[in-house]
This record gives structure tokens, sequence and C-alpha cells, in this order.
């Protein structure tokens, strides 16, 4: 489980597929030089630009960690050299500063827009229709692992049109700064929302109760 705010930027120095090349997935190596790894053992789950993965092994700076052929279909950015957000898994206790957010990719969304407004930025961005029902106005959403709360939403007839409002530090602590129009970003709906869309699916269904002894 994360909170999807960033502890730090990564930058992966390899994606090298095995003996049936990235079609059989792919084994990262991550530089995480501002990430304390000492917090980190192997087998324990990192987000990396929202993805939930384990890490398989640590020497020095670095950590490896696997990307199934699945992840790859479902998510965007893990299969070549770039800078990578970086979270941790949380841990009971530590400040909940986003929202709970469990590193499932749900669906790869495009830029409309990225332009400045003041000192900040609008973040438009494209969503696959079948998301649409999962965003409302000051709700929540994660693009590339990091927290951020939806200012407008637009259902098209090619998908679901979010905006988002980036302050100067979000742009300073991730990755999102590199954005641009038409740039591809993985997007995991709201917990809650996902939940209440299912009990909602499933209608006035009368409450269990257990078999009497």
């Amino acid at each position: 489980m994360f909170t999807g705010i960033i502890a730090a930027l990564g930058h992966i120095e390899r994606a090298s597929g095995g003996a049936g090349g990235t079609d059989a997935g792919v084994q990262l190596v991550i530089d995480c030089k501002d990430l304390p790894l000492e917090r980190v053992a192997l087998g324990d789950s990192i987000a990396v630009n929202g993805v939930c993965l384990t890490v398989t092994r640590k020497h020095g700076s670095h950590i490896e960690a696997d990307v199934s052929a699945e992840t790859l279909r479902r998510t965007v950015g893990l299969d070549q050299a770039g800078w990578v957000n970086l979270e941790p898994a949380l841990s009971l206790g530590d400040a909940l500063g986003g929202h709970l957010v469990s590193g499932h990719v749900d669906g790869v969304g495009r830029v409309l827009a990225f332009e400045p407004r003041g000192e900040s930025y609008l973040l438009q961005i494209l969503a696959p229709s079948e998301l649409g029902r999962f965003f409302a106005y000051k709700g929540s959403v994660t693009v590339n692992g990091v927290s951020l709360t939806v200012n407008h939403v637009e259902d098209r007839g090619e998908g679901c049109a979010i905006s988002i409002n980036l302050i100067p530090h979000t742009l300073r602590a991730t990755t999102l700064n590199a954005l641009r129009e038409g740039s591809l970003v993985n997007l995991e709906i709201d917990m809650i929302a996902r939940y209440i869309e299912r009990l909602h699916s499933l209608g006035a269904a009368p409450t269990p109760h257990p078999s009497a002894s």
C-alpha cells in the first residue's frame, strides 16, 4: 500500500529482457541514490511510476525488480531507461499525506495539455472511457505514482478528460515536470471509488446473516 507522496526520484539504468525478450517481461536496474535504501529489504514493495514492484536485489544505491509482460502491456515507462517516481510501501504509523494507493495501474492516459497557469501548471489528461465513472470533482487520482486532486471532469466520445492543477513543489519533486502534450501516463483510480462502483453495480442486496448453528 502507498500514499502517492513521492519519496525520491530514481533512474532506470537498464531494462533488459530475458531469453524471450521484452515479450516475456524485463528486469529493471534502478539507481535510487536519493532513497534511503536501509529501509528497503529484499522482497519489499516499491512503487515505480505508480507500479508496485518487488525488490529482488540491492547493490550500492541500486535496486533490481522484475516486470512481467502483463504489467508492460498495461503500463508505460518501465521498458526503457529514464527518470521515475519512487515511493516505498507504507508502514503502519506512517503519515497518510496523499490517499490510499495500491500500485495497481488501471489504465494509460494521454496528456492533452500541460501549460502554465500563474505559478502552477494545468495538466489535462484523456483517460480511457471505462475509467470515466471513477473520476469526480475534488476526487483523487494517481498519475505516474503521484497523488493528485481532480479539478474538472468532462466525458467525451473518445474518453474522459480530467483537469489537474500542479503546484511548483510537485513539479520540483516528481517527474511530472517532463510531461508534454501527447505524453502517456499511468493512471490509478481512487480505491474508495472502485468499491463504491462495485456496490452500486450490484444494487440493493440483502445483508447476509450467519447460518444458525
